[in-house]
């Protein structure tokens, strides 16, 4: 593991010096060596997914993972979609955030760089390979990844792919694999090598990352997000906007778990609501006035309310207040996503203002919540901390900067003395 980060670092330090020009033309042969090797990616996602159903019915894997997991026809094909997308990104490195001439003669510029080298250990879905690849080239990072060891045949297949590509280009060591719990223990102490560890999957295993690594960390544990229904929601609006939230992709991090509905509108919308619910399939709990008014729910416990089901389940309760709403979301929520549905202008922006989450929704699916769709190009994770990035993390939260000095000789001791005085004038 040890070699694996040093040659990682040593390809993260040729990449920083790397143009535009040059990323891209990585990231395009990439693409071109998915789309040459289709059947390839095909047939080993077919052997993950064969397993995968046998692991299923013994109980050691979950739905949601199995659904994860599959990478087959279309999805192929979104690969070269992330692949150019990415490309078509300004560079994020280089960029001059900050000017200041201290003294004639002595500039001072503050310029986006690199992290250097990132770990990315994730689940199931095998696409994230080429997603998290991708944004490292264009953000002049190493990457190292750990899949699940349900899509093992999946992910190496992407990988040789890359790693095809990367040797042609002189940049082996770029993109690199781990394939077993004790690589992720190993990577761990590499805190000489590695920058940034970022976990997706589970509370407990992004705790234990945490909790053994000085490297720092960027992720989030879970993704409880909440849809609240506000006294002055659209009836048709709040209604479809919910289906979406929850059955667009029920084993997403950003499917709504809770739904809170203000007590004026709960008996006007609910009813239908958890019959279109109830149609799809979803189980649906519910608080004390909920059961009231729709019959036949199981009645939700606090536990509830701090459950990411990642599945065809709903919990709802129904508030008195809006200030109650945004009390249930940020006591429970896990500062993910969360959205209002209200014609209330005044009342969304106060939502938005007091809800402590990485993103808040107006009238919108909390499905919205993700890199890809913001326009990033992908994301390498979803970000619930308040360090350098937060929310979907694209390239942005891949880079961060350094300060560039070109002076003419001068000493500090002459400002010092009082000789001479700085003019600190801010430069365009």
């Amino acid at each position: 593991m040890e070699q694996t980060c040093l040659k990682a670092r040593e390809a993260s330090l040729k990449l920083a010096l790397w143009s535009d020009d040059q990323k891209n033309a990585l990231l395009k042969a990439i693409s071109e060596n998915v789309s040459a090797n289709t059947a390839k990616i095909a047939a080993a996602n077919q052997k993950d997914l064969d397993e995968a159903e046998k692991m299923l019915a013994g109980g050691e894997l979950s739905g949601p993972l199995v659904k994860r997991l599959s990478l087959q026809g279309p999805k192929i094909a979104q690969l070269n979609s992330y692949l150019e997308s990415v490309a078509s990104l300004p560079n994020p490195v280089g960029v001059k955030q900050f000017g200041m001439r201290l003294d004639n003669g002595m500039d001072l510029e503050r310029v986006s760089c690199p992290l250097g080298v990132l770990a990315v250990i994730f689940e199931s879905r095998p696409e994230v390979v080429v997603q998290v690849s991708a944004l490292s080239i264009k953000s002049s990072n190493a990457v190292i990844l750990k899949g699940g060891k349900e899509a093992k045949n999946s992910n190496r297949a992407l990988w040789e792919i890359i790693n095809e590509t990367l040797v042609a280009f002189d940049l082996e060591g770029a993109v690199g694999l781990m394939e077993s719990r004790e690589d992720v223990d190993s990577i761990l102490s590499q805190d000489k090598y590695v920058d940034l560890i970022i976990p997706r999957g589970g509370n407990a295993f992004v705790q234990y990352i945490q909790n053994n690594t000085k490297i720092p960390v960027l992720g989030h544990a879970d993704g409880i997000c909440h849809v609240y229904l506000d006294s002055e929601a659209d009836k048709d609006m709040a209604i479809k906007l919910t289906l979406d939230s929850k059955l667009d992709y029920p084993s997403a991090c950003n499917a709504v778990e809770t739904l809170l509905v203000h007590e004026s509108v709960a008996k006007g919308i609910l009813p239908d609501l958890a019959a279109a619910f109830k149609k799809e399939g979803v189980e649906l709990r519910g608080c004390e006035s909920t059961t009231k008014i729709v019959a036949g729910l199981k009645e939700a416990t606090a536990d509830d309310w701090a459950t990411e089901y990642t599945d065809l389940i709903l919990s709802i309760k129904i508030v008195k207040t809006f200030e109650e709403a945004v009390t249930h979301i940020n006591q429970y929520g896990s500062g993910h996503t969360d959205s209002i549905i209200t014609e209330n202008e005044e009342t969304a922006e106060t939502f938005m203002g007091s809800v402590d989450s990485g993103c808040v929704f107006h009238n919108a699916s909390t499905r919205f919540s993700d890199g890809f769709v913001f326009g990033l190009g992908a994301e390498v994770g979803i970000s619930t901390n308040k360090t350098h990035a937060r929310g979907p993390v694209g390239l942005e939260g891949l880079v961060i900067y350094k300060y560039k000095l070109r002076a003419s000789g001068q000493i500090k001791g002459d400002y010092s003395s009082g000789k001479k005085t700085f003019l600190h004038e801010r430069l365009a």
